[in-house]
Order: C-alpha cells, then sequence, then structure tokens
C-alpha cells in the first residue's frame, strides 16, 4: 500500500524529471542548423491560414495540427532554431515527468525518478527534445494518455472521464498518425491485466477510432508521401534494436538491465504485483508497436523509421529502470547497507553514459550534416545586393540548398534566384517551383554569381560547368561541411 509520503515523493520525482528533461532538451538546441524536415514545418506554418489549408489538402495533411500549432507559435516567438523548437524541449519535459508518474504509481518514488531521469536523458529524447517535428509532443501526450488509462483502470473512473480517454486517443493521431499504435497497445493490456474492464475499454477506444477516421482516412490518400522509405534501408537490426531507443554505445548495457529487470520481475511477479503490471505494460508498448510496423513493411507498404516510433521511448525507460531497482535489490541481499549506494551509482554511471550523444546532437551540423545556417551567412556577408545565387538542384527536396532562402529569408533576401518560377507559398506542395539550372541563360544571371553546391567536387558540379559554358570563371570557394559556396564572375 502507497503511502501519502510515497505519493508526495513521487511527485516531487515527476517534477524533478520534467524540469531535467525540459532543461536538457533546451541546451544547446539553438546550436544546429536547420535541416530538411524542419524546414519542412518551418516552410508550412510560415504560410498564411488560407495557404497552409491549401497545402494541407495535397500533402502533409497528417501534419496539419502540429503546422497549426507552429503557425500561431511562429507568430508570437518566431521563427529562429530556439524558438521553433522550444515546443519539443518543454514536451520532452512533460514527457520525463509522466514516465516518473507512471513509474512511481506502482513501484513508489525510487523508480519513479529513475525512469524519469532517464526518459529526460535516453538518446531518442535527446533527438526529439531539439527537432521542430511533433515527434516529442505526441511522445508526451502517449505517456500521459497512458497513467490516464491507468488511472481509470485502477480506479473505477466516471463515464466523462472515460469520455476524455477517447477524444485524448483520438486527439494523439491528429498530432501525429502512428499513435495509433498507442490503441492496440492499451487493449493488449486491459485484456491481460484487466480482462473484467476490457469491454468498457473496448466502447470507448471504438469511439476513439471514430473521431480519428477523418485523419486516417487522409493519411491513407496521402500514403505515397511514404513512398520514399521503398528505397531507404531502415529497417535494420541496428536501427530496431539500438537507434531506436539508444544509440550503438549504450544499446548494450541497457538490454542487459531490461533483462536482467524483466527476469527479476518474473521471478518475484508474487510478491511485487506492481512491477509485475508496469513491466508487462512497458514491454508491450515497447514491441508491439515495432512488430506491428515491421510486419505491415514486409506485407504491405515500407513505413518504418525510427523516428515514428518515438513515443515508444518512455517505455524503454521504464524497463531499464527497473534493471536498476534488480540490481540494487539483488545488492542488499548481499550488502543491506551498500544496495542504496549500488543502485543510485549504476544509475549515475547510465545517464554520464547518454551525455556525450547529448553533446554530439547539439554540434552544429548534427542534424543530417545540414550547415545552411552557415552557408546562409557566409552569403549575408560576402555576396552583394543584387547578386544572382544558384542553388544546387541535385538533392532530393528536402536537401536542396535552395531551402536555405525559406529558413533564413533574412540573409539572402537580397539576393536574386533566377531558377524560381514560384514561392513555396503559392504552391499546393510544400516547395518552390523552379526552372532546372541548366536552362538559365546569360541574360537571366548577374556579372557575379554565387553557386551554392552540396557534395564533394562542387568546383566539377553540373551549375557550375554550366556556369563556364556561360563565360563565368570560379573567382573563390568557401567549404562549409556539406555545402559548398562558391563566386563565379564573367
Amino acid at each position: 500500500m502507497r503511502t501519502w509520503s510515497d505519493r508526495a515523493r513521487s511527485r516531487r520525482a515527476a517534477l524533478i524529471a520534467g524540469l531535467i528533461g525540459a532543461c536538457a532538451g533546451v541546451l544547446g538546441s539553438w546550436i544546429p542548423s536547420f535541416w530538411g524536415d524542419e524546414a519542412a514545418s518551418v516552410m508550412s506554418a510560415s504560410r498564411t491560414w488560407p495557404e497552409l489549408w491549401r497545402m494541407l489538402q495535397h500533402v502533409d495533411g497528417v501534419h496539419g495540427v502540429y503546422y497549426a500549432f507552429l503557425h500561431g507559435w511562429i507568430g508570437l516567438f518566431g521563427a529562429g532554431e530556439f524558438s521553433v523548437r522550444l515546443p519539443s524541449a518543454l514536451a520532452a519535459g512533460l514527457l520525463a515527468a509522466g514516465t516518473a508518474v507512471l513509474a512511481g504509481r506502482w513501484c513508489g518514488p525510487r523508480l519513479a525518478l529513475a525512469a524519469g531521469l532517464l526518459a529526460a536523458l535516453l538518446p531518442r529524447t535527446a533527438v526529439m527534445a531539439a527537432e521542430a517535428r511533433s515527434y516529442a509532443i505526441g511522445s508526451a501526450i502517449a505517456v500521459w494518455l497512458t497513467v490516464l488509462l491507468v488511472t481509470l483502470l485502477e480506479n473505477r473512473g466516471r463515464r466523462w472521464a472515460w469520455a476524455g480517454y477517447a477524444v485524448g486517443a483520438a486527439a494523439a493521431v491528429y498530432v501525429f498518425l502512428y499513435l495509433a499504435l498507442l490503441l492496440p497497445v492499451h487493449g493488449v493490456y486491459v485484456l491481460l491485466a484487466h480482462r473484467g474492464r476490457i469491454r468498457m475499454w473496448a466502447g470507448w477506444a471504438v469511439a476513439a477510432v471514430a473521431l480519428a477516421t477523418p485523419i486516417v482516412l487522409l493519411a491513407v490518400s496521402e500514403r505515397n508521401q511514404i513512398g520514399f522509405l521503398a528505397h531507404r534501408d531502415y529497417a535494420t537490426a541496428e536501427n530496431v534494436l539500438a537507434v531506436q531507443w539508444f544509440d550503438p554505445v549504450t544499446v548494450w548495457p541497457c538490454a542487459a538491465l531490461i533483462a536482467i529487470g524483466a527476469a527479476a520481475v518474473l521471478r518475484a511477479r508474487r510478491r511485487d504485483p506492481g512491477a509485475a503490471r508496469l513491466a508487462l505494460l512497458a514491454g508491450i508498448w515497447l514491441v508491439l508497436p515495432t512488430a506491428v510496423i515491421l510486419l505491415a513493411s514486409a506485407t504491405v507498404a515500407p513505413m518504418y523509421t525510427v523516428r515514428y516510433l518515438s513515443f515508444c521511448t518512455p517505455a524503454a525507460a521504464v524497463l531499464v529502470a527497473l534493471g536498476v531497482r534488480a540490481v540494487a535489490h539483488a545488492v542488499r541481499r548481499m550488502a543491506p547497507a551498500g544496495a542504496t549506494t549500488v543502485g543510485a551509482g549504476l544509475l549515475a554511471v547510465m545517464l554520464a553514459a547518454f551525455v556525450p550523444n547529448l553533446v554530439v546532437l547539439r554540434g552544429p551540423y548534427a542534424k543530417d550534416g545540414s550547415d545552411w545556417r552557415d552557408a546562409a551567412a557566409y552569403l549575408h556577408g560576402a555576396a552583394r545586393p543584387g547578386d544572382s545565387v544558384v542553388y544546387d538542384d541535385r538533392p532530393k527536396d528536402s536537401e536542396q540548398p535552395r531551402l536555405i532562402a525559406a529558413v533564413y529569408p533574412a540573409d539572402v533576401a537580397r539576393l536574386r534566384d533566377p531558377a524560381r518560377i514560384a514561392s513555396f507559398r503559392t504552391q499546393p506542395g510544400l516547395w518552390d517551383r523552379t526552372r532546372p539550372n541548366d536552362a538559365l541563360t546569360a541574360a537571366d544571371l548577374t556579372p557575379d554569381v554565387w553557386a551554392v553546391e552540396r557534395g564533394s567536387d562542387p568546383e566539377r558540379s553540373p551549375d557550375v560547368r554550366h556556369l563556364e559554358s556561360l563565360g563565368y570563371r570560379i573567382s573563390s570557394l568557401h567549404r562549409i561541411h556539406v555545402t559548398t559556396v562558391l563566386r563565379l564572375q564573367r
């Protein structure tokens, strides 16, 4: 039986975990340059309401709720890296706090603190906490919706509370489509742990599905948008078992702790039913969504990438925390006085092991190597007003250097973009409408031209060769990271 003191300490643990999660998300979040996925967010959210509505009827309708939220956020706080990533950092704090509440409900304040801190610093949390996408927000919704479910199951919640659960589950799907997989997780848990309440849960789950049907139908109509996954080998063992929640270094100690925790819970399930239920829920949550997506990818259409299953992160944190707890309990049987020290020390080592990855993820080129901000700053300082700029059009849309003009517009506003036919704002899709660079003529260009090229050997890129055929010669070259800015003069 949990005492009032235990509940108060668990609440404090959740508050501490939440604050640390938010701070870890905010810390250094402004350092990495924007990258392609974030460009899609910023470009969508910076449209006017009519422009955004028009776009959502053609592409990215499943992200419409997030884009609408970000539209209002940008209107208040601007579109800089710190600003647009801040909601994700705050959501990471809510994720960590929710994980602590869930763990503390069954296993007390110590496990609450351990699970919350692990959730705050896990590599997957570190990624989504500094990302202008909906993953962190969706993950926070997932864990708090699970807290609500557990509360309803154990406290015999009233009808209005169950209605709130159904509305919340549907709203989660509107925030991020893959959160629909949380309902099967909840359903299997209810069936195994609260069989007598399965009819109650199923009725409200059906209501949630009905409310979410419009966004599901929209997703089906726009399914070609993830067709690119057919050409990417994302469903690898490393991604599924390591990168999805951890990193290649910490996956091994985390996996060992998960195995130790699972064995300990299984052995003591009669003496500690709370831990058994927590482990059951977390295990279903960790495994089932991934299994469903991998099976669907193999039999229906490719739909797996690690980011899409970020909402399972709280389950990974809980299972690792149970492993830390199991080690401490094993030490207690041999040396009672040292159990607390060993448990705290092991937790500290695990949290410290996540820090190097966090530091790497806050580097200037951490996001897919993107160096757009530095390229934009260089153009701002080196180019003269009215000069032409030619952006490499060989990469895929989300990697094209011309996105610099969309996410750092002030730096290149003075330059001419002769390849652009129409701004993304006027288009039904995400990106600008352009003509091929090799269609440009000398009449389209100014005496000084700046070529922004991605990849190696930029001096021999098709753009530079075409400009040389028009009488231009390279006068300077500035390499950044994956981008090179060349100045050519006629």
